[in-house]
């Protein structure tokens, strides 16, 4: 019988945290050690009648778990490493972190306030619980008609309370339901994009923490610990600390990386119910990059200019947004456009549009049999065209190549039209064979160029593009932004630097791409 001391883990007594604690000791107890788990309770586990922001101090659901750490009581602290504060106390360290859990948040709803055309399927002036300072501002943005209501427990008892009928809906972490293994099939889920709706810095990391001094420990851990996580949440945790913020501050911030690029989005606000700002950073390296972050979130006026060669609806996000971080927007076609005549002899198994100009022109001359299904390149065409019929096929992505090819294994051996402008690049229907296509010219475009003196110059097509070209040159303080890969290439073979692309169509990849050429060369006063 083996004398060897069992490694003792400290952790709350939630299921969660029990969870947490278990999938450690299975981890260490496959590397031959003994462990045993002590239940600690926390400040955050005693209070439950207030929210998070009317609780006094920080680490709400970890100081007296880490108080018997240094006591001595237990050896190792499993923590959801969101809830930690970014400096240890002193004489104890993060000897490990878990790879990621999906970083998620779910928005979990009552089925009777499930509104499919809504942002995220939820019905007008929703009840929504959370008591996550970052939770609150995110969804006010998107979703200012929310009505907020604080929300405390274990994760079993907030979503009981929600089908008691005291919400409409709530937020959650996604990784708490996938650990927990709970049955929501009585309701109805919507998983929120991590990059648009932005997580915690490290939410669905477990942070190991251990005594410094415990050498021996550390090594036996180093086998669990996931040095690729740990490089994308030291940056959103590093943000954290530079913002002098907590668990409850108002702040998202998700490191991601695609092929050999980091994409890090964040998020902050002065206070719940303030007006959101964004940051997106795409770069092959992380060192300084939290430092520019953090300045650029606090700025409170970033003096810039935005010039985007489409008029934008009052609700825009990309208005409200640029709004709220100071920036000044010219949204401003560069073109106008004109019906024209057209007639066609057989309807086609398929109907692609590629913009809504091509659909208001289209569906104001003829009204489509019903065999033929329709299909639309990103989701404001779709929105449009979702306005005269059902939409069978929408691609998005900044990839046009891409989309064409998913969209033709669609199609397989059928037909299709393609309603369009006079000016059309016709780039879907090059992987098409001319057997198959019947283009169709409804309307055109014409010029009207006007002087353009913004620091961004986010276009939308190669028209607009080129009517830009017309009165304008571009200004060695100028940046260029290409909505897609037509309009991008029609620049660059110009002889012009285009600095970004939007990976699709949507207002906050559009954003995304404005925010990056902002931060490229803007010059930041404020310290952090």
């Amino acid at each position: 019988m083996s004398d060897k001391k069992p490694i003792i883990i400290g952790s709350r007594g939630s299921d969660l945290a029990l969870w947490q604690a278990n999938f450690v000791k299975d981890r260490l107890t496959e590397l031959g050690e003994k462990v045993e788990i002590k239940i600690i309770k926390t400040q955050g586990d005693k209070i439950q009648h207030l929210s998070f922001d009317k609780m006094e101090g920080k680490g709400f659901f970890t100081k007296e778990i880490e108080a018997e750490l240094i006591d001595g009581n237990i050896d190792l602290a499993v923590h959801s490493h969101k809830d930690l504060e970014t400096t240890n106390p002193e004489g104890l360290t993060i000897a490990a972190v878990s790879s990621r859990a999906n970083p998620a948040d779910l928005l979990l709803i009552n089925p009777d306030s499930v509104k499919d055309k809504l942002q995220f399927q939820l019905k007008p002036n929703p009840v929504v619980g959370t008591s996550s300072a970052r939770r609150k501002a995110q969804l006010l943005f998107f979703r200012p008609d929310a009505k907020i209501k604080d929300l405390r427990g274990n994760v079993p008892t907030r979503i009981q309370k929600l089908k008691d009928g005291q919400y409409d809906a709530i937020l959650i972490a996604k990784a708490g339901i996938d650990r927990l293994n709970i049955d929501l099939s009585d309701l109805h889920v919507y998983e929120m994009d991590p990059t648009a709706f932005i997580p915690a810095p490290a939410q669905g990391v477990l942070g190991l923490q251990v005594r410094s001094e415990d050498k021996k420990l550390i090594e036996t851990l180093q086998s669990l610990n996931d040095e690729e996580v740990s490089a994308r949440i030291s940056v959103e945790r590093q943000v954290l600390k530079l913002m002098n913020g907590g668990c409850q501050m108002p702040l998202g911030v998700y490191c991601t990386k695609e092929d050999d690029e980091y994409l890090i989005y964040s998020a902050l606000a002065d206070a719940w119910d303030a007006p959101l700002r964004r940051d997106f950073v795409e770069t092959k390296s992380l060192e300084g990059v939290a430092e520019g972050i953090a300045k650029r979130l606090q700025l409170k006026e970033r003096k810039r200019s935005v010039f985007i060669s489409r008029a934008l609806p009052d609700d825009s996000l990309i208005k409200k947004l640029l709004s709220n971080m100071g920036v000044r927007l010219i949204d401003s076609t560069l073109i106008q456009s004109e019906a024209l005549s057209f007639a066609y002899d057989n309807d086609p198994d398929w109907i692609f549009f590629s913009s809504r100009n091509a659909v208001h022109y289209f569906f104001g001359q003829h009204k489509p049999s019903s065999k033929s299904k329709m299909a639309a390149l990103g989701k404001g065409t779709a929105d449009e065209l979702s306005r005269y019929t059902k939409v069978d096929f929408s691609g998005s992505g900044a990839d046009t190549r891409a989309i064409a090819e998913s969209f033709k294994e669609k199609v397989g051996d059928g037909t299709v039209m393609f309603p369009q402008s006079k000016q059309s690049l016709r780039s879907i229907q090059s992987v098409f064979p001319d057997d198959q296509v019947e283009n169709v010219v409804c309307y055109q475009t014409l010029a009207d160029p006007k002087p353009v003196h913004e620091d961004v110059l986010f276009f939308t097509s190669p028209s607009n593009t080129s009517a830009f070209l017309m009165m304008n040159d571009i200004e060695p303080h100028q940046l260029v932004v290409g909505m897609g890969a037509s309009t991008s290439n029609f620049m660059k073979e110009r002889g012009h630097t285009v600095v970004a692309t939007p990976r699709n169509y949507s207002d906050l990849a559009i954003l995304d791409a404005i925010l990056y050429a902002l931060s490229l060369d803007e010059p930041v006063s404020e310290d952090v």
